[in-house]
């Protein structure tokens, strides 16, 4: 028997998508601006490291500031289109401006997520790894409005965060052995295979669903070797378990290659 239930059914009605990505783009705006708050406070035009003052670009504040400023554009884009689309119209015509269980439930979903990715997964997990399993989880778990993806994308995102915060809790245990990044990186490659499987029980898969493992490990994987190489900044957890052979390698393989010209 077929749900007529537009806030259970997989594919929810447009409208409904666009309001819950209304709520999504507010709660995504006041989670930039304190973020980028608490970023202004490191100093930026006045790099200081090891005492020594150095260039803007060797700020600590660069990569937070670039990140949370990007995700703040992007919940405004959100929020645009939402209203555009008629979700904050219905939102403000229906009843306790509209937010019902689904809502809530995705806000809940995102909250865990970022806390998760940033208070457990970053400190102590490769940043690769788990800026893949974050970037795949949010695309999947959030794109179509499917209540399916959303909950097992924030399960799989969760299982190695609370890993990470229980084996590895204080700082002395940040860089230790890579039991953490194995069991992120196997978090990613489950999450992606359930990902396929799902989309294809029920029909084509989409262009989104095949570009998203291909987006997921690129953008990281540029991202922290702009970050290492090209502005010099400190990576998070720079033993970890991908980003400590790129590391190597760079230092040992390829710069003697220019340096000895």
């Amino acid at each position: 028997m077929v749900s007529t239930n537009a806030e259970d059914s997989p594919l929810a009605d447009t409208t409904i998508m666009r309001r819950r990505d209304f709520w999504t783009a507010l709660f995504l705006i006041v989670v930039s601006a304190f973020f980028l708050y608490r970023t202004s406070l490191i100093p930026f035009f006045r790099a200081d490291a090891a005492g020594v003052q150095g260039a803007w670009f060797n700020s600590a504040a660069l990569v937070p500031l670039g990140i949370f400023s990007a995700l703040l554009l992007l919940s405004f884009v959100l929020l645009a289109i939402a209203i555009r689309d008629g979700g904050a119209t219905q939102l403000l015509r229906s009843k306790a401006l509209g937010f019902t269980g689904g809502e809530a439930e995705r806000l809940l979903c995102v909250a865990l997520i970022l806390c998760a990715y940033i208070f457990l997964l970053v400190p102590r997990v490769d940043f690769i790894a788990c800026s893949a399993l974050l970037i795949t989880a949010l695309i999947w778990g959030f794109h179509t409005g499917n209540p399916v993806a959303r909950r097992l994308s924030t399960l799989l995102v969760l299982l190695p965060a609370l890993y990470a915060g229980i084996a590895h809790f204080p700082r002395a245990e940040w860089t230790k052995p890579h039991d953490d990044d194995i069991a992120t990186v196997a978090a990613f490659a489950l999450l992606t295979a359930v990902m396929f499987a799902y989309e294809r029980r029920r029909g084509p898969v989409s262009r989104v669903v095949r570009l998203t493992p291909v987006i997921a490990i690129i953008v990281p994987l540029l991202l922290v070797i702009a970050m290492a190489f090209g502005f010099r900044q400190n990576v998070p957890n720079r033993q970890g378990l991908l980003f400590s052979k790129i590391d190597y390698h760079y230092y040992v393989t390829l710069k003697p290659l220019w340096s000895s010209r």
